[in-house]
Order: C-alpha cells, then sequence, then structure tokens
C-alpha cells in the first residue's frame, strides 16, 4: 500500500489540524458511511504522532501520514490519494487499485 499527500491536502493539514514537523495523522476504516469501494464502512483520520506498526507510512513537509496493520483490512488491494476537495473544504479521498 502506498499513501499520496498533495500539496494542498498538506496545507489544509497544516491549517485545519495544526501539524507540524514531527507530528502525525492516522488513516483507519471505521463502521457507518460508505466510500467509492466500501459499503458501509467510511475512512476516518485522527492525530496521532506514534504510529504502531504501520503497513504504509509517507512523509510529507515532516509529518508522518500512515494506516497501521489493525487497519489493512479497509486499505487492501488499494492505495491511497488524499487531496484537497475546495468545495467541501476538506480532505478527499481516492482509492486507487494496486494490485496486491
Amino acid at each position: 500500500m502506498k499513501i499520496t499527500i498533495t500539496d494542498a491536502a498538506s496545507k489544509w493539514f497544516q491549517d485545519e489540524m495544526g501539524v507540524t514537523a514531527g507530528n502525525g495523522v492516522r488513516f483507519y476504516g471505521k463502521t457507518y458511511g460508505k466510500t467509492a469501494v466500501h459499503s458501509g464502512f467510511s475512512i476516518g483520520l485522527m492525530r496521532d504522532d506514534e504510529p504502531h506498526q504501520p503497513i504504509a507510512l509517507v512523509q510529507k513537509n515532516d509529518v508522518n501520514y500512515y494506516v497501521n496493520d489493525r487497519d489493512e483490512w479497509f486499505f487492501k488491494g488499494y492505495d491511497l490519494k488524499v487531496d484537497y476537495d475546495v468545495n467541501n473544504d476538506g480532505p478527499m479521498y481516492d482509492y486507487v487499485p494496486n494490485h496486491e
């Protein structure tokens, strides 16, 4: 699994969540909602500066963006691209098949 954070998304995380160098953002699967690839589940995010057994981690502007091993089920078979959605003033997610 690979995570991509666009420049616009990185700016949103810095401005809205206050993340700075050394901080972290964890993405995870949660019940209820819907994504382009899941029904009954949606993506969640939270500020978490200490990754626990990440299956994917990328640094953007010295901030760690990651998915832990316990959420592998949600992202299995997909890479995650996080961009900024100007219409909703928040992150938007693209699940890109990775054929793993």
